[in-house]
């Protein structure tokens, strides 16, 4: 029973240094909760969580504060995330809903969660690895020029203007069959099985063709390989890092953490696969649990939505149930959008 009233004490603890970031003292802790014991009992409490290691006082202050330790079995002890509200859900939704590409939707996801969390949203554009071609279309322009599009499964699309050496107003009939051929060898293909698929397909396809339109053929199918080639990059977007800023009372040195985060690889890194099963499933990592040294001032909460990762980066103290519920919302309405 001590246990768990050590734990109530200590969840007491971390709410009120979280809402009001100062140390947090024995009396405020009973006029705040209903505890239901007396001051000396919780005094005696905090001197064992103090010996534990889940919290500290800071400087001359007779109030405590969590340590990383406290914060890592706050959150390990949680037993539910509380939801967003049905009200918060509809707006995350229909903002969400509004957007008209890729590269919105992973714009106003990552405007959304630093609005929601106030911290540093990052957000992974859709990753390409596991990729299918949803389409390839081909689209004559004027001044013998045609527009080759590429559509991936997750949604990206990459566009090429070809040069032809000829009017394609004429060869409506001949773009037609091209493209059907093409879809057939690589919709519903991964990036590099399609650039085999493309690679078998020109031969025989140019035996079937007149000499004059050979040149063409191999120019659109060389750009399609390119287009799919070239779509291996990884791409990271952040938004929110005036929020990180107004924290900086709550990070030990902040040009550190303002510097890694520029940095593509550590943004990936913090993205990266998570283990375990699940939709809903969030990693929260605390202070010295981040890998990387300028990021141990800080937490970072992250999930996965389709083939890509999406969470927030923070100080330490800061409202970890609200800020997970955020951000495995915001990853479940990107990966029913992108759906």
């Amino acid at each position: 029973m001590s246990e768990e009233r050590r734990l109530e004490v200590l969840r007491a603890i971390v709410q009120d240094y979280v809402a009001t970031s100062e140390p947090v003292g024995s009396k405020a802790l009973l006029e705040r909760h209903q505890l239901g014991v007396s001051a000396a009992t919780v005094r005696g409490d905090m001197a064992a969580l103090e010996d534990e290691g889940l919290i500290s006082a800071p400087h001359t202050s007779a109030g405590r504060i969590p340590t990383d330790a406290g914060y890592r079995l706050f959150v390990d002890r949680l037993s539910t995330v509380k939801p967003l509200s049905r009200a918060e859900k509809s707006a995350i939704q229909t903002f969400l809903a509004q957007s008209v590409d890729l590269d919105d939707v992973v714009d106003r996801s990552t405007r959304l969660l630093a609005s929601l969390t106030n911290q540093v949203a990052v957000m992974q554009y859709p990753s390409v690895t596991s990729a299918s071609v949803r389409h390839v279309e081909l689209v004559p322009m004027a001044g013998n020029r045609l527009l080759v599009v590429l559509i991936l499964s997750t949604g990206r699309v990459e566009q090429r203007v070809v040069p032809v050496p000829s009017d394609l107003s004429d060869e409506i009939d001949l773009l037609a069959q091209l493209r059907t051929r093409v879809n057939e060898a690589v919709v519903g293909r991964r990036r590099t099985e399609a650039v085999s698929a493309i690679n078998d397909l020109a031969a025989p396809l140019a035996e079937q063709l007149p000499q004059a339109d050979q040149g063409m053929l191999g120019q659109i199918l060389a750009e399609v390989t390119s287009a799919l080639q070239i779509l291996g990059d990884e791409r990271v977007v952040m938004a929110g890092r005036a929020n990180l800023a107004k924290s900086a009372t709550d990070v030990r040195t902040l040009a550190p953490v303002l510097e890694a985060l520029e940095q593509h690889v550590i943004l990936l890194k913090l993205l990266g696969h998570l283990e375990g099963d699940g939709d809903n499933l969030v990693m929260v990592r605390i202070g010295a649990e981040n890998d990387v040294a300028d990021l141990q001032s800080t937490s970072v909460i992250s999930t996965t939505y389709q083939t890509g990762g999406l969470g927030v980066v923070g100080p330490t103290r800061m409202d970890y149930p609200a800020t997970m519920a955020a951000v495995r919302a915001v990853a479940r309405y990107v990966s029913e959008i992108l759906e």
